[in-house]
């Protein structure tokens, strides 16, 4: 066995065929202490986020490497857990006044523009009749 290996991709295998039993069930392994690149070497999303993983609970400060906009959400969560009781209630509350503005907005609008088109509608209407009248 190969002590470098970390990232496995095994089948179930029929032994007396040897043939793969199920082509769409793969389980994938990782030996997250066979990892050992550091952030220099990483090259890969993949490996950027198995060295985020691994080191995470360290990163005392986000590393030079990681500052791609598709780790932000990573760390914004990372964040947000290291909170103690009080500033995770204060972040919560923030949190529910911020949804429910949004949903009151959001509902205002839908309302402002439902009514702007019963309106529009009724107006159509009224040219409609007017023009029919005279026309007639």
């Amino acid at each position: 066995m190969d002590n470098d290996v970390f990232h496995h991709e095994v089948k179930m295998v029929d032994t007396k065929t040897g043939k793969v039993f199920f082509d769409k069930l793969t389980y994938i392994y990782l030996e997250m202490p066979k990892f050992k690149k550091t952030e220099a070497e990483l090259e890969t999303h993949f490996e950027k986020w198995l060295y985020i993983l691994k080191n995470l609970e360290n990163f005392t400060s986000r590393p030079q490497k990681l500052q791609e906009k598709i780790f932000n959400q990573l760390f914004e969560q990372a964040e947000i857990a290291q909170f103690n009781p009080l500033e995770n209630q204060q972040y919560e509350e923030s949190l529910k006044h911020y949804r429910d503005s949004k949903n009151v907005i959001d509902t205002a609008y839908d309302d402002g523009k439902e009514e702007g088109r019963e309106e529009g509608r009724e107006e159509g209407r009224e040219e409609g009749r007017e023009e029919g009248i005279a026309l007639g």
